[in-house]
């Protein structure tokens, strides 16, 4: 073929594609170029094609850049085909979970377990807290107990 005749076709090729496009309705755009992203992979036969028959050092370069860039196409193309597709796939509801009866951890507590209590007593202990709950002296030194140890006392005449 000719160069004329190849930029005939190329240029037949635009208006015909843009003539289909346009009749496309805007809904339907997304799933239409899913499918032609994986009609690339046409593109990529016919560049390993082209490449076993390059010759040079120049158009193999180019031709292995096409390649990789027509093989980056068509794996995005899969997969937001993918990820549309999900989109429209119903989800399985969660089956409800069997209830569990709380009152049975509660009746050990109420019964005085001894058990439960010296592990009770060891995690108030750990967290550096005495049985009246209340915070360890270091703590407490620092804070005035009330508010009329903070105020100034008043001179008396």
């Amino acid at each position: 073929m000719d160069l004329l005749t190849e930029i005939a076709v190329l240029i037949l090729g635009a208006f015909v594609g843009f003539e289909v496009i346009s009749k496309i309705p805007n809904t339907l755009h997304t799933p239409l170029m899913s499918a032609t992203n994986a009609i690339h992979g046409i593109v990529l036969l016919g560049g390993l094609l082209v490449i076993a028959e390059a010759s040079g050092f120049f158009s193999k370069l180019i031709l292995v850049v096409a390649i990789a860039f027509g093989t980056i196409n068509v794996i995005g193309g899969f997969l937001v085909t993918d990820r549309m597709l999900g989109m429209f796939s119903k989800k399985p509801k969660p089956k409800p979970e069997p209830e569990t009866e709380p009152e049975a951890e509660s009746d050990t507590e109420a019964k005085g377990d001894p058990e439960s209590e010296s592990e009770s007593e060891s995690d108030t202990e750990a967290k550096g807290e005495s049985d009246t709950g209340s915070k360890p002296e270091s703590d407490t030194e620092a804070k005035p107990e009330s508010d009329t140890e903070t105020k100034p006392e008043a001179k008396q005449d």
